[in-house]
């Protein structure tokens, strides 16, 4: 029996053929240090990361492909956003109930290390956040907003466009973790007032693990949070100024950044309202046979309304590592199972004591595999509850 994977929300699997040829092909062919040498190997390695820079660019609406600061994974990109924006003691970020802890730790940290203020914005089962409760958490020393644009656990798709519309207006700084939504929701970070947007490279844009992206407005300065060797101004003791390479310090991962170009390619010939009409379909289908299921509990979005392909729930009665396993183990079912890295988001649908099982479907799951999953789940239940 095959492995049907419905992880997808921690990492999208399989990659396209195409992924895994250039990955191949920048190690077979042009496995040298981009930026650090002048010859034909090198130049060639600078070549595909400024392509893939730009490529980047025209999918999420940036100008300047110089602003695509490359990263190793989406925890880099919000680390680097976080923490090298300029906060001083006292100011204050906004933020949400939702947020991964690749959002909460960084902003905790600063919370204790230079005592700014957070305020995490409620939001409710379908996301939606008013306009009116956002405009009432500013301060005056509120200097930036962090949200998802979507949920990891419910699939919850939060109201972006508004929320960067009232930043614009007050002079505030947006930065979206896109980490579940690129490559799957259209993201146009101009015609959106983003700021900043992280993203990793391995979920929705098709491309290989430890792989990341910050793109930076150029209104908004970082401060670097890695220093070191850049390919350039060498005879410099401070890190250069100039973008990309303020932000990179160190070798790039030359043949995971050719993957995402790949990867991104394979998007943009599926188109991602069609990656995203697919999967929106298998939720669909998959909620409307679970919630005939008597002794399952699906969390999340109301059915009707539009979310991301993640489908958190419990079978009533039963242990939620017990289930991940026989999933595993004896359906051959990659699923996910505990707190996905987001205690505030359990905390705020009522599941923090002992998380959800988590299903999350990609551009090629089927409902074929839906119905082989329905079925296991009524199986399991049958013999564990009765």
């Amino acid at each position: 029996m095959s492995i049907i994977y419905f992880d997808q929300a921690a990492s999208s699997f399989p990659k396209p053929n195409t992924v895994a040829n250039a990955v191949a092909k920048a190690i077979n062919e042009y496995g040298a240090n981009p930026g650090r040498g002048g010859h034909q190997l090198a130049n060639r390695a600078s070549e595909v990361i400024y392509e893939t820079r730009a490529k980047l660019a025209k999918l999420f609406g940036e100008k300047d492909p110089n602003n695509v600061i490359f990263c190793q994974n989406a925890t880099h990109a919000l680390n680097q956003g976080i923490k090298g924006f300029p906060l001083e003691k006292g100011d204050h970020v906004i933020s949400t109930s939702y947020e991964h802890n690749s959002v909460r730790r960084p902003l905790e940290y600063l919370k204790q290390e230079k005592g700014i203020k957070v305020t995490y914005l409620k939001s409710d089962i379908n996301g939606h956040i008013s306009k009116e409760d956002l405009i009432g958490e500013i301060l005056p020393e509120t200097k930036l907003v962090v949200t998802s644009h979507g949920s990891n656990l419910t699939g919850a798709i939060f109201p972006i466009e508004m929320i960067g519309s009232v930043c614009k207006e007050r002079g505030i700084s947006f930065l979206v973790d896109a980490s579940q939504t690129a490559g799957i929701l259209p993201i146009h970070m101009e015609q959106m007032n983003i700021d900043m947007l992280a993203f990793p490279g391995h979920k929705g844009l098709l491309g290989p693990q430890g792989t990341g992206v910050l793109i930076v407005n150029k209104s908004v300065e970082l401060s670097p949070i890695f220093h070191g060797g850049t390919g350039s101004h060498s005879e410099q003791k401070d890190q250069p100024s100039e973008r990309p390479n303020r932000y990179e310090s160190g070798t790039l991962n030359t043949p995971g950044i050719a993957g995402l170009s790949a990867g991104v390619d394979e998007v943009v010939r599926i188109g991602v309202e069609n990656i995203f009409e697919h999967e929106w379909e298998l939720t669909q289908y998959c909620l409307e046979k679970m919630n005939k299921i008597d002794g399952v509990t699906v969390f999340g979005p109301d059915s009707s309304k539009k979310r991301l392909a993640v489908i958190p729930f419990v079978i009533d009665g039963t242990d939620i590592q017990e289930i991940t396993m026989i999933f595993d183990q004896h359906y051959q079912v990659a699923l996910r199972g505990g707190l996905h890295c987001a205690p505030l988001a359990h905390e705020t649908i009522g599941t923090i004591e002992a998380g959800t099982i988590r299903a999350s479907f990609g551009i090629y799951n089927t409902k074929e595999e839906i119905d082989q999953f329905i079925n296991m789940i009524i199986e399991i239940k049958e013999g564990l509850v009765g």
